[in-house]
């Protein structure tokens, strides 16, 4: 799993809570019981909560990665809960929360399972229409995907990838006609949500039908909202909604997981036969990464309007280095004479790692200073008069090599300009791995002119 650099940020729109009180009811999907929920407004920044109104006494359960219960023992949902105290099948809600811009909301609900309704998230849509939504006097926040994050188990993969909005790109794929190769992709505006996601019905396939009966769930499904096929990839007593209706609710799903960040992410996500488990496992990945950049101090400074990020082609047009021996993967911020940040991921099909100790790989400590001295090269040639001139490393000073670099790991680069003359350069450079210092030295370099030499 690579590492991502995030950290929120405000964004132009206010939070958002709803108008009026609202009421729904309906059965649970899984318990079949009948539940009657109230939706009340909530205050800026409290999320979106949970009381059980049938436990006395019992206190708010927030909607949020922290709170999600074991998937393992809570099959085929996302649940949440605190202590004894929990809520089941939460994901079409959180994803009509998405969808509608809700950021806080207090949910009163009489059972232990959100009522299944149609089965997609339609309903919860119109309810939050119908009463209208309040803006707040607090900015709502986001989080930004600054590089790969990603979870593989066997056939399934979901990664999160750094873009300029939220994007979903969703692979399905069962061995049953019509459901071998279902593929979605948009970016997941209000507008797509409402009319592309937000109607398409949970399903299952036939033959999972009577296995979910037998160990206690899907007692409140049926033929209207569960869309149910056969081995012959029928649907059975009922008409889809759209001919790829399964995995649009896939991609549901996913939304409604992914706001349990409680933040809405800016970042494409790319999915290949995911389900709650493993969108679980992303959520809880990207938490640890953000809480790990508060601790370690090492988030990115607020961009300033001058600063740039670049791709892999971009880096390629500006150093002549190449394959194996170009160290760096993105750079995700440049402020012009000042400082770069950039990032190098580590796989283990690294050629260095075939003959530096290949029973116990580890990046070679000259190859991480040689990762900060190509970032510093960018930083130095990235200018409009330096055009076809060439960075040379001719010194380094204080150099400290702090911990191992191993395969799977992400260097997070940073360098900054200590001084800046007309033909030379001096930085102070670091490389962090999980936001402890990796290797950190002062780095000074020669500009020449192409036919110029040392």
């Amino acid at each position: 799993m690579a590492e991502a650099h995030l950290e929120e940020v405000q964004v132009a729109v206010r939070q958002r809570t709803i108008r009026a009180p609202a009421r729904v009811e309906g059965l649970g999907l899984h318990t079949g019981a009948q539940v009657r929920i109230e939706f009340k407004p909530a205050p800026p920044d409290s999320g979106i909560s949970f009381v059980r109104t049938d436990l006395a006494g019992t206190p708010p359960v927030l909607a949020s990665v922290q709170n999600v219960l074991d998937s393992s023992r809570r099959a085929r949902r996302t649940s949440v809960g605190q202590g004894p105290v929990e809520v089941h099948t939460v994901e079409h809600l959180m994803a009509s929360c998405f969808g509608a811009g809700i950021d806080n909301l207090l949910v009163e609900i009489s059972g232990e399972e959100v009522p299944g309704l149609d089965g997609s998230a339609y309903p919860f849509l119109e309810i939050f229409r119908r009463v209208g939504l309040q803006e707040q006097p607090v900015s709502k926040r986001a989080i930004p995907i600054r590089e790969v994050v990603w979870i593989e188990e066997g056939s399934s993969a979901i990664a999160v990838f750094p873009s300029d909005s939220f994007k979903i790109s969703y692979t399905l794929s069962y061995p049953i006609p019509g459901m071998s190769a279902q593929f979605f992709t948009s970016e997941i505006t209000p507008d797509c949500f409402e009319k592309q996601v937000a109607p398409a019905r949970t399903f299952c396939l036939a033959q999972e039908a009577e296995q979910l009966r037998k160990v206690g769930l899907g007692k409140g499904a049926n033929y209207e909202n569960t869309v149910v096929v056969d081995a012959s990839g029928r649907v059975i007593n009922n008409t889809l909604r759209y001919a790829d209706e399964c995995v649009r609710h896939k991609v549901l799903d996913l939304i409604g997981d992914l706001y349990l960040l409680g933040r809405p992410i800016v970042g494409h996500v790319v999915a290949i036969r995911s389900g709650h488990a493993m969108n679980i496992k992303l959520i809880q990945r990207l938490r640890q990464v953000i809480e790990r950049a508060r601790e370690s101090g090492i988030q990115a400074q607020q961009v300033l309007p001058e600063a740039k990020a670049m791709d892999i082609e971009t880096i390629q047009r500006i150093l002549p280095h190449r394959y194996p021996f170009l160290l760096l993967d993105r750079v995700i911020e440049l402020v012009p004479d000042k400082r770069a940040v950039g990032i190098k991921n580590v796989t283990v099909n690294e050629p260095f790692f075939q003959g530096h100790f290949p029973k116990r790989p580890v990046m070679p400590g000259v190859l991480m200073v040689e990762a900060l001295a190509q970032l510093s090269g960018i930083l130095l040639l990235n200018k409009p008069e330096n055009l076809g001139k060439y960075t040379y490393f001719v010194a380094l000073d204080n150099v400290r090599f702090r911990r191992t670099v191993l395969p799977g790991d992400t260097l997070y680069l940073e360098t900054e300009v200590l001084r800046i003359r007309a033909k030379t350069g001096q930085m102070r450079a670091r490389a962090l791995v999980e936001g402890k210092v990796a290797v950190e030295a002062d780095l000074m370099f020669a500009l020449l002119d192409g036919d110029d030499r040392l």
